[in-house]
């Protein structure tokens, strides 16, 4: 007989369909750096388990198994005990059979058996979710329990808060997981088999970040060169792999008579003269930024369940702006923040009008997201829809500017203001801020303005703080940005 730690679970033969090596590790290596949750995996285990929470709602009357996650045996012993009381569902229910343990989101009683109900905190059904519900129907019936239906619940798109009664969408897939059932006893057999052994020996392949990003990339696939065929601009990996197959590792290998893009022309261009390309058009594109300007950036967080009017599951919602704008003295800077619980868009839509009330055009790096981020606003607060619908038609994009007319060999393939930024402006860049990037700040927002209230007041300061830092320095770097560009045609953009 296994023990506990060494046996496989679902999560553990979800890892093992995707790759061997990534389960052998998993199992073998439990403690590895790599399996250490980032901030934004830990944040979206957290809104798991609240949707896990809220789904049961909709499954009334069952009984929770309410155990610590490690006590896998005595789960399965008071799964056991509860499904001799008839009642109506039985939540986080546990199974061990064929030296597999599986946890169930919700087991249903039907008229002739059971219904396996997987919650998933996705807006939508997605392939790697049927081998989940597979490998549980396939264990609860080695363990002799009459599955009969199998359904993936999730996350409703069309729901809006305050109505959250369609919060969930029930998806039938009984038809599927039973077609998915096939070989997964022989994957099992298989994965028993590899795990008794040393380190299987795996290819690295497309299987490498799909469905997920394998946490152990890094161990397998090789330390590229400088300027890898890989980081050409966009390209996929099978791509990048291709290439280096036919013999082409870097971007100095590249033949000459190879179709490129013109961005990725530009970039071959700029890498093998090892200096910075900058095309003839780049005095046009600039002439769009017409003075008075004001810089704007936001930032946004994104919950499962929404709490705010007319909300969706999963909505970004606009909680922080940064402006820089242009005045008669010279830059002047104007910043909101969320900190606490209540709705933030109505004052931020007020200051946001107030900061941006005197630009002429309103510069964003990538525009999309920021002009998302103003329809919102309209939406939920109407009596300012007409100076914000203002405010959205002056936009202006920094990054096409860039992406369509530059190219630094330090750009590594990327036009992200990370990258662009110290290549661009050397001596400027985001490591000597504590919120260095965007999924953190997302999620430090919404742990000040949800648990702001619990944390010690000189720490929730510093929080608000370091999420104000990080903000304006976005802004900060299209001012200078902005700047450098103009640096690079300044002759040229006198006969303008």
């Amino acid at each position: 007989m296994s023990s506990a730690s060494s046996r496989l679970s679902k999560s553990r033969y979800l890892s093992g369909l995707q790759c061997h090596k990534q389960l052998w590790w998993r199992v073998h290596q439990p403690e590895a750096p790599e399996l250490a949750p980032s901030p934004g995996q830990q944040n979206l285990l957290a809104q798991g388990r609240e949707v896990g929470e809220r789904a049961r709602r909709h499954v009334p009357g069952g009984e929770l198994i309410d155990l610590p996650s490690h006590q896998q045996d005595d789960m399965v012993a008071a799964t056991h005990a509860a499904l001799q009381r008839d009642a109506p569902a039985i939540y986080e229910a546990w199974f061990l059979a064929e030296d597999t343990y599986v946890g169930v989101d919700i087991l249903e009683r039907t008229p002739r058996g059971y219904g396996v109900i997987e919650v998933k905190a996705s807006n939508s059904r997605k392939p790697e979710h049927l081998p989940d519900a597979a490998v549980q129907v396939h264990v609860l019936r080695c363990a002799s329990l009459p599955v009969e239906r199998a359904e993936i619940m999730h996350l409703n798109p069309e729901c809006r808060y305050p109505d959250l009664s369609n919060l969930f969408v029930r998806e039938d897939v009984t038809a599927l997981v039973e077609a998915a059932l096939i070989g997964v006893a022989d994957e099992l057999a298989a994965q028993r088999a590899m795990l008794a052994g040393p380190l299987p020996d795996v290819a690295i392949g497309e299987h490498c970040t799909r469905p997920y990003d394998c946490p152990f990339i890094e161990r397998c696939w090789p330390k590229t060169p400088d300027h890898h065929v890989s980081s050409l601009y966009r390209i996929d990996r099978k791509r990048a792999l291709e290439l280096e197959a036919d013999g082409f590792a870097t971007i100095y290998d590249l033949p000459s008579d190879l179709e490129l893009s013109v961005i990725h022309a530009r970039q071959v261009k700029a890498v093998r003269s090892g200096s910075m390309v900058v095309e003839p058009t780049l005095t046009k594109a600039l002439t769009q930024f017409a003075s008075p300007l004001a810089f704007l950036d936001f930032e946004t967080v994104s919950l499962a369940i929404p709490r705010w009017p007319g909300c969706r599951p999963w909505q970004q919602v606009p909680v922080q702006f940064s402006v820089h704008a242009e005045e008669r003295g010279g830059l002047v800077h104007r910043q909101w923040i969320a900190d606490g619980p209540e709705d933030p868009r109505p004052a931020l839509a007020e200051a946001l009008v107030e900061a941006c009330a005197g630009a002429r055009r309103v510069v964003a790096y990538h525009a999309p997201f920021e002009r998302d981020c103003i329809r919102q606003l309209r939406e939920a607060v109407p009596p300012l829809a007409k100076e914000l619908e203002r405010i959205e038609k002056r936009l202006v994009d920094l990054l096409p500017v860039i992406r369509r007319h530059v190219y630094h060999p330090d750009f590594g393939g990327g036009f992200s203001i990370k990258k662009t930024l110290p290549a661009l402006v050397p001596g400027m860049s985001y490591a000597d801020l504590q919120v260095q990037d965007g999924e953190v700040a997302t999620v430090e927002l919404q742990r000040l303005m949800l648990r702001g209230a619990e944390l010690p007041a000189g720490e929730r300061a510093a929080l608000r703080e370091a999420l104000l830092r990080y903000c304006e320095r976005d802004t900060w770097a299209m001012v200078k940005l902005l700047e450098r560009l103009r640096s690079l045609v300044a002759d040229q953009l006198e006969l303008f």
